[in-house]
């Protein structure tokens, strides 16, 4: 079953998706996507990691890393499905990075890798857009890079766990205006899902709305506003993004 959060005539509601993509709100109303505000279907911290992909680190020209690189992103960096982005003036390249995220589901602390996915609610997707330029250093990506307003669009759901039977093999795949960017798969992550919870959870306790953005494979390309941006997840969700101006961004923010 597939979880959304939405917005629809102002108010906030929890929805069940079906097959169709159609909502289902708790009242009975059935709503079809483009009717509503997508929100991110959680909003607790998340929990990023770098160069989890040997292929992606590769590209980067770095040695993969020996344990986790991690960096936090709060919630307000997020934004929803078919939503905009915005990219920075002046800046050279700015990139998607299409991931699967696990989605905390109950109080984890101390958590075994073997009963890891038991503290799970479900999956979901992110694209979590990096500007290169701020970049300091390989593994600690500055505020500059990874905490911007609206820059991580989560969603469009979060999809039960039992609908995932096999998240270490999975394909993602990002287009830009319709053209393929990136593919890889879950395969080659360097630390996988139950490794992540178990360390994670070892020195801090995972709360439920948590999540863990796992890492991009390569296949990093620039973008510019008037582009779209779709990142997929197979089995998970396809996310659309669209990316605008700094000036347009804040211009209709504050309209």
């Amino acid at each position: 079953m597939k979880h959304a959060r939405i917005r629809f005539e102002g108010e906030v509601h929890l929805a069940t998706v079906d097959d169709n993509n159609v909502l289902h709100l708790a009242d009975g109303r059935r709503l079809n996507e483009d009717q509503v505000e997508w929100l991110p279907p959680a909003n607790g911290s998340m929990f990023a990691l770098g160069l989890n992909y040997a292929d992606h680190a590769a590209e980067l020209a770095f040695a993969p890393p020996t344990e986790p690189l991690a960096f936090i992103k709060s919630p307000g960096t997020y934004t929803g499905h078919n939503s905009v982005t915005w990219r920075p003036d002046n800046v050279a390249y700015m990139h998607y990075e299409c991931e699967l995220v696990a989605v905390i589901g109950k109080p984890a602390r101390n958590v075994k890798r073997e009963d890891a996915l038991a503290y799970l609610a479900g999956y979901t997707v992110c694209n979590d857009y990096a500007i290169r330029d701020y970049l300091e250093n390989y593994y600690r990506p500055n505020l500059r890079v990874k905490n911007r307003d609206a820059t991580t669009p989560v969603g469009p759901w979060i999809v039960d766990v039992a609908d995932v039977p096999d998240p270490s093999n999975l394909t993602l795949r990002t287009w830009i205006n319709g053209e393929l960017k990136q593919e890889g798969s879950t395969r080659d992550m360097i630390f996988d899902i139950p490794y992540l919870i178990e360390y994670f959870s070892s020195f801090m306790t995972l709360q439920p709305g948590d999540m863990i953005a796992t890492g991009t494979p390569e296949g990093l390309a620039d973008v510019v506003p008037g582009d779209e941006v779709v990142v997929e997840v197979e089995g998970v969700g396809r996310l659309v993004n669209r990316i605008v101006s700094e000036a347009d961004f804040f211009k209709n923010k504050k309209a």
